[in-house]
């Protein structure tokens, strides 16, 4: 199962945690959006190839 975390702001000691526990066991991709002009088109196709995707504020 392949999981995508998009995250809106850069994650902290908590986010951390709980992405390293739902991630366990699983093929694991990332997206930052808060970077200057991110991919969205390609924020599009990780979202499609992913099984699961959580955002993370």
């Amino acid at each position: 199962m392949k999981i995508l975390h998009v995250y809106r702001s850069e994650p902290d000691a908590n986010t951390k945690k709980l992405v390293e526990i739902v991630s366990r066991d699983r093929e694991v991709d990332t997206f930052k959006l808060n970077v200057d002009n991110p991919d969205y088109a390609q924020l599009v196709d990780k979202i499609m190839e992913a099984d699961q995707t959580i955002s993370w504020w």
